[in-house]
């Protein structure tokens, strides 16, 4: 195995490219020179002269990057490679080998090796993987304290509420996280599908992985296929560059595929292809890629009703739909909404404490009237527009959107909340007609109680008592 004499560096630039290497070779004179010449390069290295004594290693310390012989009496290089997929899946591994075939090489790839080398190789070709590892790792941590970043900007991930249907979701969320199993979340727009995919992905094995969102309908058609698998340059006008698609950037982790109905057709075969095979194949090229990602999909639409139409696969949907999980609309958990318009107080205006109270009964019950067509979106909007317009909290009824107060005040609560059936109509409590006429009062007052009050023959203190059974919600209890 020659070896070629690399320039000399200085020594800052060694420091900041030092690896912790595990290097392992049956040949004594090539483990001679890897003892002597890996630190020489900057590098802290462990030498093994065989498969058994590296995989010993692996069980006691911790590597950037193992460089393995691939023919090793005994325990061979791949079986090492297996190891360190299995007990250490962010180290990268380099393949060096006398008996280079195609099959060798195959087998190499489909165990994830970042380098395959041939003897005799130089040690300045040696040098140059271990450059190319460095930088992939510094870019994984930047990654990843980027990633960290943005999780405490977006503050927690948890979904917020203890409405009956929203804990029925996330027991569903808590049960298929566990597994690979490929998931469809369905629901109406602005139901937080999303939230659910990260949900799923960070309470998954793979939550140290990428999490990786495509909006399917964002993407112009001609540029979906190049986008998803990547291309290699030269295959279309403007590929000036090799370009990875989103699952190779996804291998490891989730690829969340928003709007899974608006994929062209040509592509939905392609992408049953992927499911069905862990392969992709970037534009342009032939060689496939092995990719290891767990893919949720997302839609507002009837999967079924597209089938029916011939504008979607059926056997794409059978297999995208292993696991299904349903968002329930806000207006079946309206019980969470003081709960949610706190966590979007909070989430807009830092150093709001827990127990502050942030919107008064009176505009939480004005909340409750309005049908929500745009589900949590229309209510973070809400919000946004209330903190505009107040000067301090709590949130006050004349602070919501014209809108929202347009619709107690201007209809009976029945119609505002939608048109019934007959089968839905129902005696109305009470307590319920008092409750409406009461939004209906502070609606037609922009808020003002004491007018309220004495418009409905009442005592201030009265108006205050009903009002403060509205905030009675197992929802201001905690958060889920």
């Amino acid at each position: 195995m020659p070896i070629g004499q690399p320039e000399q560096k200085p020594d800052s630039d060694r420091a900041e490219r030092r690896l912790r290497l595990l290097f392992a070779d049956d040949e004594p004179v090539i483990q001679e020179l890897m003892r002597l010449e890996l630190p020489r390069l900057g590098h802290e290295a462990t030498v093994c002269p065989d498969g058994a004594t590296a995989l010993a290693a692996l069980d006691h310390s911790e590597f950037d990057c193992v460089l393995v012989d691939l023919d090793m009496p005994g325990v061979g290089g791949l079986e090492v490679i297996r190891r360190v997929r299995d007990v250490a899946p962010d180290t990268e591994t380099v393949i060096i080998t006398g008996k280079s075939t195609l099959e060798t090489a195959v087998a190499a790839l489909r165990q994830g090796v970042f380098e395959y080398l041939t003897k005799p190789c130089k040690l300045v070709e040696i040098e140059a993987v271990l450059q190319r590892v460095r930088r992939k790792r510094e870019l994984t941590l930047k990654l990843r304290a980027l990633e960290r970043r943005v999780r405490q900007a977006e503050g927690s991930m948890q979904l917020v509420g203890t409405a009956p249907a929203l804990e029925r979701m996330q027991d569903l969320v808590r049960r298929v996280a566990a597994s690979d199993a490929t998931v469809l979340v369905r629901g109406e727009t602005g139901t937080g599908k999303e939230l659910v995919a990260r949900s799923i992905h960070e309470q998954s094995p793979r939550a140290t992985g990428p999490l990786v969102t495509v909006n399917c309908g964002g993407l112009p058609e001609q540029l979906v296929e190049s986008e998803l698998f990547g291309h290699r340059r030269g295959a279309f006008t403007g590929a000036d560059e090799h370009r990875a698609g989103l699952f190779e950037v996804a291998d490891g982790g989730t690829l969340f595929l928003d709007e899974i109905g608006e994929l062209p057709p040509a592509l939905q075969s392609r992408l049953l292809r992927v499911l069905e095979s862990g392969e992709i194949r970037r534009v342009g090229d032939n060689h496939p890629i092995i990719v290891d990602v767990r893919v949720v999909c997302a839609t507002h639409r009837s999967l079924e009703e597209m089938v029916a139409a011939g504008r979607f696969r059926e056997d794409l949907l059978f297999r995208i739909n292993t696991f299904e999980i349903e968002t329930p609309p806000l207006r079946e958990r309206l019980d969470d909404l003081p709960a949610l318009v706190k966590h979007f107080v909070r989430q807009s205006r830092r150093g709001v404490a827990e127990e502050a109270e942030v919107a008064t009964p009176d505009t939480i019950m004005l909340m409750r009237q309005h049908r929500w067509p745009g589900n949590i979106r229309e209510l973070a909007n809400c919000v946004e527009h209330a903190l505009v317009l107040c000067d301090d909290l709590p949130l006050r009824p004349e602070d919501l959107p014209g809108r929202i107060r347009r619709a107690a005040g201007g209809l009976p609560v029945s119609d505002a909340a939608g048109p019934q059936t007959a089968g839905d109509a129902r005696p109305q409590s009470l307590k319920e007609l008092e409750m409406q006429a009461i939004v209906a009062g502070l609606a037609r007052n922009e808020g003002n109680k004491s007018r309220t009050a004495e418009e409905l023959g009442i005592s201030l203190k009265t108006l205050y008592n009903k009002l403060n059974q509205l905030n009675e919600s197992p929802a201001e209890k905690g958060v889920a």
